[in-house]
């Protein structure tokens, strides 16, 4: 392992350090400062480079050129192991584990307890260990716990366990609230700010401001692959912040839309499904965004699953332009008119090692047949056109989904929904793990679909969105609507108020 560093000297730096891929530049002459015992934030844009900036300190990605200095020093990092070695561990918001195994093997997995001669694994000591990491971190769960048993903020504090069992210096945060609900979140302040004060360096990457806020002395911005500045916590703003991040001043966080919504395209009716929701009743009219919101396990996907045929609901009726829908799968409901983008976007709406064409065109492949073929013209055409129109950046529509930052994987679901005839649409989250700047030009999307008469059922856990986006809102708690509120009537404390008490 590294030397410590020596006081007022940075545990990290980077020195114009840049990598190009074909046809990208992601990243530009960067330059970046970690101090010892410090929280330092990155944030960004999707795209600016943060995930690049994160593969070429922990050794995935090889720089083109710069320079590297730990504890003073000049380092190569050329792979994982190299990036170890040095004390580097990293998190990230898609926890990548072993689900099979215990949360021991987890922790320890590479560097397992053995015992001398034969190098067998020491299950006691490695059990022992384990469970004295998590009792520092205030683990509320066994070691011996398999680990797809265990929730996405607890398999969280798995890895920061692990972390501290490679006796990781330097550990790297990856959007690791995003997942996450309020209270969760709290835990995880909780114990980042104990590694800080156990002298852990730590580099905190978010698009929150209240994760900044909350946790970092320091904060730098990258945009197009390019460093802008760096601000100690107390000197920047709001403002400040999303200027750096998106280049540009923002007048109208959410873009005004002066439609009046028409009639009715949707209801919902005592729609009940057991142990998830209960006599659940609203409907949605022609160029309306209705907002349906509550806290973590109000019920809210749960019910968009049930309309959109995920799941099945035990009572109840659907009607969609006076017609009623009987109950189905996804396919039945893209036939009748309904889009779904779902919270989980890797997991439920796209297929990441397809390209971006092929995802966008799947739900209406249809439209691209002829003859018992896909006709790749028109359909790279049309993917193009929606991809475009939605400003997803990427070299071309052949480039793979996985390769897309966040926010433009949430673009592409978006163009998928796009290409079919659709008459309601669900946004889950729409904007859950995007930069400032994504969430404005989905925004900007969403108006221009009621303002073409789309009906909108947007569910969210942000006040400000739900208040800035909507016409009305329905409120849940526990499986039942507690209120159902005109916007302009409507307050954060009427909607906190509905969310916490029973109808």
């Amino acid at each position: 392992m590294a030397e410590t560093a020596k006081s007022g000297q940075n545990i990290l730096e980077l020195r114009n350090v840049s990598k190009f891929f074909p046809g990208v530049q992601a990243l530009d002459k960067v330059h970046f400062e970690l101090r010892p015992g410090e929280i330092h934030a990155i944030m960004g844009e999707n795209g600016a480079g943060k995930s690049t900036f994160i593969k070429t300190i922990t050794g995935v990605y090889r720089p083109d050129s710069g320079d590297f200095i730990i504890d003073g020093k000049p380092v190569e990092i050329k792979n994982p192991l190299d990036a170890q070695a040095l004390g580097i561990a990293v998190i990230y918001q898609h926890v990548a584990c072993f689900p099979d195994i215990t949360v021991a093997e987890n922790i320890f997995m590479g560097h397992e307890k053995t015992t001398s001669p034969f190098r067998r694994i020491d299950w006691k000591t490695m059990n022992r260990d384990a469970q004295a990491l998590l009792n520092r971190l205030d683990a509320n769960f066994d070691s011996r716990a398999e680990m797809g048993t265990l929730s996405v903020a607890q398999q969280q504090i798995v890895e920061i366990a692990k972390a501290l069992s490679a006796n990781a210096r330097i550990v790297i945060m990856d959007e690791p609230t995003a997942p996450l609900s309020n209270r969760e979140c709290e835990d995880l302040y909780r114990i980042t700010e104990s590694l800080k004060a156990k002298g852990v360096s730590i580099i905190f990457i978010s698009h929150r401001f209240e994760d900044m806020y909350r946790l970092a002395d320091r904060v730098t911005v990258f945009r197009d692959g390019k460093y802008i500045n760096t601000w100690d916590k107390a000197g920047v703003n709001d403002h400040v912040l999303v200027l750096a991040m998106v280049g540009r001043e923002i007048v109208q966080f959410f873009p005004r839309r002066d439609t009046v919504p028409g009639g009715e395209i949707f209801r919902a009716e005592g729609l009940s499904r057991t142990g998830f929701f209960r006599d659940v009743s609203f409907s949605v009219r022609r160029g309306e965004v209705l907002a349906l919101t509550g806290l973590v396990g109000a019920g809210r996907t749960e019910v968009c699953e049930a309309v959109y045929g995920i799941t099945e609901y035990d009572a109840g009726k659907l009607t969609l332009l006076g017609k009623t829908l009987p109950q189905g799968g996804p396919s039945q409901a893209i036939a009748a008119g309904i889009g779904y983008l779902p919270e989980d976007r890797l997991k439920q709406g796209l297929v990441p090692r397809w390209e971006i064409a092929k995802n966008i065109t799947l739900p209406a492949l249809k439209k691209f047949m002829r003859y018992g073929m896909v006709n790749r013209k028109k359909e790279n055409a049309e993917a193009g056109l929606l991809a475009g129109r939605l400003g997803v950046k990427a070299v071309s529509v052949h480039d793979r989904v996985s390769m897309l930052s966040g926010g433009n994987q949430q673009k592409v679901i978006v163009a998928k929904l796009l290409t079919s005839d659709m008459k309601l649409i669900i946004l889950d989250e729409p904007t859950k793990g995007v930069d400032v700047g994504a969430k404005i030009a989905i925004y900007e999307i969403m108006n221009e679909l009621v303002n073409s008469g789309y009906g909108i059922i947007m569910v969210s856990s942000e006040m400000p969105e739900v208040l800035g986006m909507s016409d009305r809102i329905v409120v849940m708690r526990d499986g039942r609507v507690t209120g159902i509120f005109e916007t302009k009537d409507a307050t954060q404390e009427k909607i906190l108020k509905a969310a916490m008490t029973d109808r």
